[in-house]
């Protein structure tokens, strides 16, 4: 028995010592048919690699696993494992609201060689009590023998916050061995980094707050920019944590504004559109998240362009898509122009499911604004043409 307590707290602290910078919290690639894009999983996780990423988690929430079946699940897991071949650490994420269920998913993928922990959040929409968050988690813990268990609290995406006194029980549980803190409270973090062992790894949920979270005595951070930015997320990271802090500040000013994106829609919408503007994927997601509405894509095109990723917006005349607005209601069947990109569409213009098609139809896409005009001049009627101000 005592040796397989030494056992258990050998293994903590070798992932303790594995677990630290940035791990990218990886996106799931879809076909156009909705299909997993294998090739394109491939080649993100080569990428993560080859630009000095620390770890990776697959199967997170970022990469749309409530959307997986079983075997796509597990799919992405081994995937990942075989392109990466022992070169970083990986964390795969199993989380159910559903204690057994949750319990069976982390024990299948806890027996898989190369999967270094397990990342299990907080049971969604059951709203558990502190004391039944310790009990869901005690079960999967017990569950996985001496296999690592990283939890996750999200309270913005669950509907319950894991506290810093609960977080200190489950932190006497051998193989838990830390927490990805996503509540939004730095006041809480603080409060959980003091309630843990010095031995207990606490990452930054949210890449904005990596510095301070690293500062109060965080390991680092499970990323999503890290998806775009892996090798600038990595240098941010490691810099904190050398006290290298004029690198970390300079590096945060610089790509703060791109972190910040990947919320300004729920994720992973941002990450996933920056990433098909950069070539890595196609813009694909599985009900019910669809396409970003157009304004915040245009916001996120710029953002991405001034981070360098992307070389030029793609909302310039020679790139975007034009749609005719035939409004039956505004007039004598007045027909306005709009550039897809356009702030005022995305409001409902611009887009054909925002209107009544009994008062109001749209035409298009054209691909330049010379064949919009064109198709406008040659509807019949009584015809009032007009541009709006974003032509």
């Amino acid at each position: 028995m005592l040796a397989s307590v030494h056992s258990v707290r050998y293994s903590r602290y070798l992932i303790t010592m594995q677990l630290r910078g940035c791990g990218t919290a990886l996106v799931t690639p879809f076909r156009q048919d909705g299909s997993l894009d294998d090739t394109a999983l491939r080649n993100l996780v080569a990428w993560q690699i080859e630009s000095g990423i620390d770890f990776l988690l697959p199967c997170g929430t970022t990469g749309e696993t409530p959307t997986l079946t079983r075997d796509e699940w597990l799919f992405v897991i081994d995937t990942t494992i075989e392109v990466a071949a022992g070169r970083v650490p990986i964390i795969a994420g199993a989380t159910s609201n559903s204690t057994h269920d949750a319990v069976e998913k982390a024990k299948e993928i806890a027996a898989r060689p190369g999967v270094n922990a397990i990342l299990t959040a907080t049971p969604y929409y059951n709203k558990p009590t502190q004391e039944g968050q310790y009990r869901h988690f005690k079960a999967i813990a017990e569950a996985v023998g001496d296999k690592p268990v990283i939890l996750y609290n999200v309270p913005g995406r669950t509907g319950a916050n894991l506290e810093p006194q609960t977080l200190a029980r489950l932190a006497e549980i051998p193989n838990i061995v830390g927490v990805k803190e996503a509540s939004g409270n730095l006041t809480q973090v603080a409060e959980a980094i003091h309630s843990v062992p010095e031995t207990f790894l606490v990452f930054s949920g949210d890449d904005a707050v990596t510095l301070p979270v690293i500062a109060l005595g965080g390991v680092g951070v499970i990323s999503v920019a890290a998806n775009e930015i892996p090798q600038e997320m990595a240098a941010l990271t490691r810099a904190a944590l050398s006290n290298d802090w004029t690198t970390a500040r300079g590096l945060n000013r610089k790509y703060l504004p791109l972190m910040q994106a990947n919320f300004i829609e729920s994720s992973p919408l941002p990450v996933k559109a920056v990433l098909a503007m950069m070539g890595k994927i196609e813009e694909v997601y599985r009900l019910p998240l669809v396409p970003m509405r157009r304004d915040t894509r245009s916001r996120l095109q710029k953002i991405a362009t001034e981070a360098g990723l992307i070389t030029k917006a793609l909302s310039t005349s020679d790139t975007s898509e034009f749609f005719i607005y035939e409004n039956w209601a505004a007039g004598p069947h007045k027909i306005v122009l709009h550039r897809g990109t356009c702030g005022q569409c995305s409001h409902g213009k611009g887009r054909p499911s925002g209107h009544d098609l009994n008062h109001a139809r749209w035409h298009g896409p054209y691909s330049n604004v010379a064949e919009a005009r064109a198709a406008a001049h040659a509807m019949t009627g009584v015809l009032i043409r007009s541009e709006c101000k974003c032509i």
